[in-house]
């Protein structure tokens, strides 16, 4: 595989970065957004034509691909910016693009990419953990559509959309994935209760209850009951933009830690000069660079979109992140002493974003089960 960067992705890279630099002060970065920020940075990201990204042209979007997904979310993990990035345009964005009609698409993707529609998407259930095969939400069929009832939970920047794309059973249920459909909600329709709350790194996500929500038939994106394969492909998009994040988030961590060994001075001589915190920062180097390698292997992966190979290497990379990234976090932590546990230190709220981003879409643990099963041959 080919993991350099050409031209144009070099140029977009450094066209989001001074966006960045412009809205994420660096002594701020990884505190809570006031709603004031999160509109602001959330239409510069529009005018930027990052929120269309991977939309056609004819939608109001770039027409780009995975890799400049890529490119984008690694710029945003090493600001700990872009809210909604993932969750609105990757995720809920794939997800339109794979089922939507063309009068679907036309209605909603133009709103995404110009930033006058946040979308989120209501896939996990109680009980079912990772698994999102398992839920249980039923739509009942009635009249001209559809009648939702069950709850949501965890839904990424839920309480900031005003789309909502709920998965639920349309069908039968039979062998797992069967019977599934995605509808599109209204956050304000009557019986769509939102209850947001933070997140472990500052941002949001919310708990969503539907308590006979009528859903036209002209909301059910593509076909009822056939929408597994497609929810698939969306999260493996997601969590491959996700791990491109995780590298963004690691590169400005060791910054900071090599920073602090340089500058900070014990028994008369700069960190730095101690072999052993060398050593620790090598590894940590090395470290990074296996995560470029393993995101930039899902983001090809994502694009090439062969399923099984797609899931395998997503898996994979998710594995990595989820393991290196606590792991890198909780080092450069110590490396900075006490000082790396206060809310001023850059590094606890860049390891709080990994944290985070290791237990999103599955953790190391359901992803390595995940790639075992597709490796024997057992995968769904």
């Amino acid at each position: 595989m080919d993991f350099s960067l050409n031209d144009d992705h070099l140029a977009l890279r450094d066209a989001v970065r001074r966006f960045c630099d412009g809205e994420y002060k660096l002594e701020h970065r990884g505190n809570p957004e006031t709603p004031e920020q999160a509109t602001r940075r959330w239409s510069g990201m529009a005018e930027l034509g990052l929120l269309g990204l991977p939309f056609p042209e004819a939608m109001g979007g770039s027409g780009q691909g995975p890799v400049e997904v890529m490119v984008v979310a690694q710029e945003l993990g090493r600001a700990l910016g872009g809210a909604a990035f993932v969750a609105s345009t990757v995720l809920a964005g794939e997800l339109l693009w794979r089922l939507g009609s063309p009068a679907q698409q036309r209605r909603w993707l133009p709103d995404l990419a110009s930033g006058t529609v946040q979308a989120g998407v209501a896939l996990y259930e109680d009980g079912v953990r990772y698994d999102w095969r398992r839920l249980q939400m039923q739509a009942r069929p009635s009249g001209d559509g559809y009648v939702l009832n069950g709850r949501k939970t965890g839904v990424l920047h839920g309480d900031s959309a005003g789309l909502l794309l709920v998965v639920a059973r349309a069908g039968v249920p039979g062998a797992p994935g069967d019977g599934l459909a995605v509808f599109l909600v209204d956050a304000q329709a009557p019986g769509v209760q939102v209850h947001g709350f933070d997140t472990l790194d500052g941002r949001r996500a919310a708990h969503v209850t539907l308590a006979d929500v009528h859903v036209g038939a002209e909301r059910v994106l593509g076909v009822p009951g056939a929408a597994g394969e497609a929810v698939e492909a969306a999260l493996d998009a997601a969590v491959a933009a996700l791990c491109a994040e995780a590298v963004g988030v690691t590169e400005v961590l060791i910054e900071h830690t090599a920073e602090h060994l340089r500058t900070r001075r014990q028994f008369g001589a700069p960190l730095a000069k101690f072999q052993v915190l060398q050593h620790r920062l090598a590894d940590m180097v090395i470290a990074l660079e296996q995560l470029k390698s393993m995101a930039c292997a899902a983001a090809m992966a994502v694009e090439a979109d062969e399923p099984v190979q797609r899931r395998r290497l997503v898996s994979a990379a998710k594995v990595l992140v989820s393991q290196q990234g606590r792991q890198l976090g909780l080092s450069a932590i110590q490396m900075h002493g006490a000082m790396g546990m206060t809310d001023e230190c850059r590094v606890g709220h860049c390891t709080k974003r990994l944290m985070v981003i290791g237990q999103l879409f599955g953790d190391a643990s359901w992803h390595l089960q995940s790639l075992v099963a597709i490796t024997s041959g057992q995968a769904a």
